[in-house]
């Protein structure tokens, strides 16, 4: 497996996440003077006059302002809000679209609190019903993410346990 390659996570100088790289890029920040390296589980890069921790997460060193926007409705943020569940059955899976409660066909809209991940077989059964027509129900009600300039992929909470510590738990 190629080291280089593994995500890590970029906090800014007063802990908040900032981004997600990869292992050669954070490295690179490190040796700069850049960021430092707040954890560490993964070895060490060894090189002809040094060795270098392989991080998995690293903080920067100066303060990196960055503005609050709301996040856009993208298949992406939806999935990650809803952690890759289906909002009508609860099952968890990466087979996952994107479902409009009140169908765009009667005049729905493709915003925050009328859009869901869904399963594909839970999508079927309800077609171009309302949740009370189909007889299903939602397990929540949908609502916009809070801004942020960043937000790290549900998937990668699971894959990096030592990244919780670090990123806001929401839901």
């Amino acid at each position: 497996m190629d080291l280089t390659n593994v995500p890590v996570l970029v906090l800014n100088q007063n802990f908040e996440p900032l981004n997600i790289c990869r292992v050669r890029r954070a490295v690179i920040l490190v040796i700069d003077g850049k960021a430092e390296v707040i954890e560490n589980g993964r070895g060490e890069l060894h090189a002809i006059t040094t060795s270098v921790p392989i991080p998995s997460v690293v903080r920067l060193t100066k303060f990196v302002k960055r503005p609050r926007l709301q996040k856009r409705l993208t298949r992406f943020e939806v999935f990650n809000r809803d952690k890759y569940t289906c909002q009508y059955c609860g099952r968890e899976t990466k087979d996952i679209t994107l479902d409009h409660i009140i169908p765009k066909s009667r005049g729905g809209s493709h915003e925050w609190d009328n859009v869901v991940g869904c399963c594909f077989a839970c999508n079927l059964r309800k077609a171009g019903h309302t949740p009370a027509e189909a007889g299903m129900r939602l397990l929540r009600q949908p609502i916009p993410p809070p801004p942020a300039s960043f937000s790290v992929p549900y998937h990668y909470l699971r894959a990096h346990v030592e990244w919780r510590k670090f990123i806001a738990q929401t839901n």
